[in-house]
């Protein structure tokens, strides 16, 4: 009398990463935005590495940052590109995928998504198609920025990127011109003086300013 050893065969399309989300500790299906390091490695929380284990997927800005991530603490899940030149042909695909795998993590290259960032539009999507959202939380370059800055942070708005150039530039800045609260602007180093002096001319040169780069990065 013979028996037959049973084998396994690898699954495929969306049996396969249904299979995949139960063989997982699975999260309940939600789009959870998972905040990131700005520059340590070591800046994130156990909940945060926790969600990230335990994700079906993680949908990130690019698979090389956040592989170098993952790696560091020792992490395997699957990852998909989601990001501003892809964000309305990835959109639709990534609430096909929360059916799929349940759980899917958000997340940025660094800090928290959803902020001046394409994950606000994976939000609106998701609560429109009646999923949860779960906010894991964590580090924020505008809120590490503000508390190190020394300017008042009683109150203090985010203003993120200007338009680049023409009159959206121009009408953005003399809306800032009567702004009296603490401002938070993005800005890549390229660009970072010819802001400044945009700034200096709609505000003057008194208003006090101070710039914020790499403030957790070890080197």
């Amino acid at each position: 009398m013979s028996s037959k050893i049973p084998t396994k065969s690898e699954p495929s399309g969306g049996d396969g990463l249904r299979q995949l989300a139960a063989a997982k500790d699975a999260l309940p299906r939600a789009v959870y935005l998972v905040a990131t390091p700005i520059g340590n490695m070591n800046d994130i929380t156990l909940r945060a590495l926790d969600v990230l284990r335990r994700a079906g997927l993680i949908a990130c800005e690019d698979t090389r940052t956040t592989g170098k991530l993952l790696k560091y603490h020792g992490l395997r899940t699957p990852m998909t590109p989601y990001h501003e030149h892809n964000a309305k042909r990835m959109l639709p695909k990534l609430c096909r995928r929360l059916e799929c795998v349940h759980a899917v993590a958000l997340v940025s290259d660094a800090g928290m998504p959803g902020i001046s960032d394409p994950g606000e539009r994976v939000v609106r999507r998701v609560v429109e198609a009646g999923h949860p959202v779960v906010v894991v939380p964590g580090p924020s370059a505008p809120v590490a920025a503000v508390s190190a800055s020394g300017l008042a942070t009683d109150r203090w708005c985010m203003e993120g990127f200007l338009p680049r150039r023409g009159s959206a530039r121009s009408d953005r800045l003399a809306e800032l011109a009567v702004e009296e609260r603490t401002m938070v602007l993005f800005e890549s180093p390229n660009r970072l003086a010819t802001t400044l002096r945009d700034l200096v001319g709609v505000l003057g040169p008194d208003r006090r300013a101070v710039v914020a780069r790499e403030m957790t990065k070890l080197h």
